[in-house]
């Protein structure tokens, strides 16, 4: 069961489960693992009663949640990789775990994601033991099935909505463009690559720099494009296979579907959102997954608040019966 809203549409979505195509689909960061939810994708009124807390599975994967202290060690030794391996940006995670309540109130939590994050992609799902609730709007790729079109973005650097931009957030967002941008233009053949001025998006309480880009691709290209595309520089770091082992080493938890990407193929285009701002729905836990691109002029304390601030996003939206 799984109901989503795109961004900037409030109209509720789901599946009729009536064929084999699979219609919203959800890759973990590391890609080993899949979960599909087949059918035809249909506008629904509501969220039926059924769909309650009381489908969730209890939390045994017996994970603690990182102290304040060990984050902040993590972070250091993060910051030692990148001056000796002269990194442009290592993004790391961590997991926030809250336990302190009865029952979540599924309907509730979403409809309150939903009203916080008109211009994400929101969704909430349970598939046997997994349940995850999310809204995020970095948009990996967005394929128009008529004009050929593709678009993605660079989003990264991340303050609170009341401060201004500093050379830190300012300098790890150049090398997320310019990956997207050299990845795109390996499949540029129809046409030239369009490219936004940088500018702010907001999310909720904090906002990011964010670049748009445009051209016209070959349809058979299209999964190729995403698979240079993922992990981004946005999610992992550049260059990305060192990345991705350092991240193996140096984190805590498997990051599990938190920085995968979810696919959606409706009649005119194919989505893939990257699954950010998401938690794992357990009935006596809450894991939010969380993180931040890391650079040579990182303030691991600063690091740590803005993980703090991104867990809001989910966490402020709960809701719980009594």
């Amino acid at each position: 069961m799984i109901y989503f809203k795109f961004p900037f549409d409030e109209k509720l979505y789901s599946t009729d489960k009536n064929h084999d195509q699979t219609a919203v689909l959800f890759k973990s960061f590391d890609q080993a693992e899949t979960i599909g939810f087949n059918g035809n994708i249909i506008e629904v009124t509501e969220i039926p009663d059924t769909f309650s807390g009381k489908l969730l599975s209890q939390d045994d994967s017996h994970f603690s949640a990182e102290t304040h202290e060990e984050y902040l060690d993590k972070l250091q030794k993060a910051i030692e990789v990148i001056k000796k391996n002269q990194l442009p940006k290592l993004v790391l995670s961590r997991r926030k775990i809250f336990t302190n309540f009865n029952e979540i109130d599924l309907k509730k939590s979403f409809h309150n994601l939903c009203a916080a994050y008109p211009n994400a992609f929101r969704y909430i799902f349970i598939a046997d033991d997994n349940a995850w609730m999310g809204a995020f709007s970095e948009v990996l790729g967005k394929f128009n099935k008529s004009t050929h079109e593709f678009e993605t973005m660079s989003l990264a650097g991340t303050i609170p909505t009341s401060e201004s931009w500093t050379d830190k957030e300012i300098e790890e967002q150049k090398p997320v463009s310019s990956y997207i941008r050299n990845v795109l233009e390996k499949f540029s053949t129809q046409s030239e690559i369009q490219e936004s001025e940088t500018y702010d998006h907001i999310s909720g309480n904090i906002k990011h720099l964010k670049t748009d880009f445009k051209l016209k691709i070959k349809p058979e290209d299209l999964e190729a494009i995403i698979e240079e595309l993922h992990p981004t520089p946005a999610v992992c770091g550049i260059p990305k296979e060192f990345c991705k082992e350092k991240i193996q080493e140096l984190e805590k938890f498997p990051r599990e579907l938190y920085a995968g990407f979810i696919r959606i193929e409706t009649d005119e285009f194919i989505q893939y959102f990257v699954n950010l701002r998401c938690a794992k729905l357990y009935s006596d836990a809450v894991h939010l997954f969380v993180g931040g691109g890391i650079t040579a002029q990182s303030n691991p304390e600063k690091e740590w608040i803005e993980t703090e601030l991104k867990s809001e996003a989910v966490l402020k939206n709960l809701s719980f019966l009594n």
